[in-house]
């Protein structure tokens, strides 16, 4: 199930969007300004942002400057009542994957959203580091060049990771990517994954080339 954020101040908006998009069967989460919403994206596990310009602090256009900046690939759709092509060019060329403009219907943004994630879906879907291919697509995972059995929560465990090459998650923004929010886990819980993913991926599981712990945070994954 893919997951989407959603930012936008307008919260009869945001309700409606999030209402119908999670009827679409994607994950919704939710933010009514540029500073949260900046901080939401940065998080591991999303697949998708529905940014609108005119937010609150941080304009639109801000927010995606400085998550390209960041270093964030993830894709953003980009609403806007502003019509203008300046505004559209500065859009594209600030590093959204798509413009559009206010009033839409419901249709037409699902249907630019399902383009978006089809084309980032073929674009570098597979993951390698060390002697592991994790093909995020279609959801497998070879080491060695032989399958590695994998339940969909491990999954969702190991992806939250891939999507943050580098930097250092903790436990609750693990808990949060691979579970949702609300999920009453503990850090125990996240330990138990990492753990189970260095079995499988690691050559040493005691001494992790990929899977790092960093003692009183969470943890890091490196290539």
């Amino acid at each position: 199930m893919p997951t989407l954020l959603v930012v936008e101040d307008d919260r009869t908006i945001l309700a409606g969007l999030a209402m119908n998009l999670r009827f679409e069967g994607y994950e919704v989460r939710t933010a009514v300004d540029g500073e949260s919403g900046l901080q939401h994206a940065l998080r591991p596990g999303l697949d998708l942002v529905v940014l609108d310009v005119m937010l609150p602090g941080l304009n639109g256009f801000e927010v995606l400057r400085e998550l390209r900046k960041r270093g964030s690939t993830v894709p953003v759709v980009v609403l806007s009542a502003k019509v203008s092509e300046p505004d559209k060019v500065m859009a594209l060329d600030l590093g959204a994957d798509d413009y559009v403009v206010k009033p839409f219907g419901l249709a037409e943004l699902v249907a630019r959203i399902k383009a978006v994630l089809r084309r980032r879906s073929g674009e570098g879907s597979v993951v390698r580091f060390g002697d592991v291919d994790v093909d995020l697509a279609r959801q497998e995972v070879q080491r060695g060049g032989a399958g590695v059995a994998f339940t969909a929560q491990e999954f969702r465990v190991l992806r939250a990771f891939l999507s943050a090459p580098g930097r250092v998650l903790t436990r609750d923004q693990l808990l949060e990517a691979a579970w949702g929010l609300g999920y009453e886990g503990t850090a125990r819980t996240v330990d138990n994954f990492v753990r189970a993913l260095r079995v499988k991926l690691e050559a040493d599981p005691e001494r992790p080339r990929h899977f790092f712990t960093v003692r009183g945070v969470g943890y890091r994954f490196e290539r």
